[in-house]
Formats: structure tokens, sequence, C-alpha cells
């Protein structure tokens, strides 16, 4: 099939609004995602070197590591600014998650960390990640990112304005649709339930499928303590929210409170 357009609030949005490079190291809930995504994803990558293709893989923050792992990686975004740039880590190139090029069983992990975000019919959901099982080899990872449908519940109560009318009419809008319409502050995106991304996944054909919530239930700790003691959080704070993920990831209830869920799968052996 022919590659899919980007939609064009969402390539306004990375080429233009917000530096994709520099987002997990602004900030403690941001040095978090990223600490925690690798920390779950060296749980069930193959040994290195292993070939891993990064779908929508920005401007290749997590690429940077595996390549420093000593994993071959080639990285795939739909925005020529990521690629740009990402082009300084791996070999990288433009290209969309529901019609990648690359050929049948070529790689032992795919990942699709960010393109889910921001595909909100189900159909492109699928889509994108049938071609991630299309092109992993037979019992490959299939890694897939999501934004938690109750994360912007979290993130602006501890912004402090959940209460104003405004606010709470937007955040009521994601927590009933699902959808954020991209007309402010964040771009056009999805938010997903933990067993509906779990869900998917099978859907898609993939087997043994496990989700994680990334950041865990204390994230926003972290974000109110920025934003209100205009300072960074202390370490001994960093860390009990760190370990607050790690404790509770054997409790399927508590994933509704993370920012970020992670679910991994394989493809049919």
């Amino acid at each position: 099939m022919p590659n899919p357009e980007l939609a064009t609030e969402i390539e306004h949005f990375y080429s233009q609004v917000i530096d994709e490079g520099a987002r997990l190291s602004v900030s403690a809930d941001g040095r978090l995602e990223l600490l925690r995504t690798r920390e779950l994803l060296r749980r069930f990558l193959p040994p290195a070197p292993a070939r891993v293709l990064d779908v929508g893989g920005g401007t290749g923050v997590h690429a940077r590591w595996l390549v420093d792992d000593g994993y071959h990686v080639d990285l795939v975004d739909p925005v020529a600014r990521h690629v740009e740039q990402a082009a300084r880590v791996c070999p990288a190139s433009l290209g969309d998650a529901r019609a990648l090029e690359a050929s049948d069983a070529s790689y032992d992990v795919v990942q699709v960390l960010g393109p889910l975000y921001h595909l909100p019919e189900p159909a492109d959901r699928w889509q994108a990640l049938s071609e991630a099982r299309r092109v992993v080899r037979p019992g490959g990872l299939v890694a897939a990112g999501a934004i938690n449908r109750y994360s912007s519940l979290f993130e602006h109560t501890a912004y402090a304005h959940l209460h104003a009318e405004r606010m709470k009419t937007a955040i009521s809008a994601i927590l009933r649709t699902a959808v954020h319409d991209g007309k402010r502050g964040f771009t056009l995106a999805y938010f997903h339930r933990a067993e509906e991304l779990a869900d998917e996944l099978r859907d898609a054909g993939l087997v043994d499928v496990r989700v994680f919530g990334i950041e865990g239930p204390a994230w926003s700790i972290l974000k109110a303590v920025e934003q209100h003691a205009g300072r960074d959080p202390s370490e001994d704070l960093f860390e009990s929210v760190l370990t607050a993920a790690r404790m509770a990831e054997p409790y399927p209830e508590l994933l509704a409170a993370s920012s970020h869920l992670l679910a991994v799968g394989k493809a049919p052996a």
C-alpha cells in the first residue's frame, strides 16, 4: 500500500513546536519514562547483536542506548526533522508505521513506541501493529508504547489547574472519547486503557502479550514538585517514585495510574 499521510497537526507539532529529542531529559518524569522504558525492554530483548527496527523512533533517543548496547538499529519516522537528527545515531529513513518498507521477517525486534499515540482510528493502529508483526521474525519481539487513558487526569492535577472549568471540560472529553483533538497543548492523540492495548496486540496476531505501567503510580508527584517548588525533585524522591513503579508491576489495577504503557508480545514461532 502507498505510505499514508501524516496528519498536518502532528507534522507541525513535531517539526515546529516541540523538540522531541529533549523531551525525555528536560523533566524528572521524562527521565523516569526513559529509564523505565529502557529497563523494561532490556528484560525482553534478545542478546546483541540483534536487528531492531525502531518504528516512529523520533530523534533516536531509544536507538542511542540500543546502539550502545550493541544492537543493529534501523529507525523509521514520518517527520523529516526527526530523521535528520536520528541519522547521527543509526541508519534512519522517512516512513510510516502503517506501510513499512522492510521485508517480511527481517528483524529480531520491532519497537513501536510512538505511532500508536497518534492514530485515533482503530484500523490504523491495527495496520501499524500488523506491519510490526509482518517484519519481525517468527518468535521475535514486538514492543508497543501508548499514552494511558487517565494520564491527563494526573498531569493536570499536578499542574494545579484541573479545577478550572475549561480544563475540566477538556480532560472530561479525553476520558470520555480517548482522543485529544490537538487544539491546545499536545497534538492529535489517542489514549489507551491497558486491557485495550493488550487486545490490540493480540488482534494483530501477537502472543504472550504483557502490559506494564512505565512510570508507575507516583510519577505525577515529580511533576508537581517541578511545577510548584521551582526546583528539581530530590534524588530520594526520584528513587522512591522509581521504586513505586517497580513495586506496582504485579498489580494490574495500578496500571491506570501510570502516564505511559508498554506492551510486549511475540510473533508466533
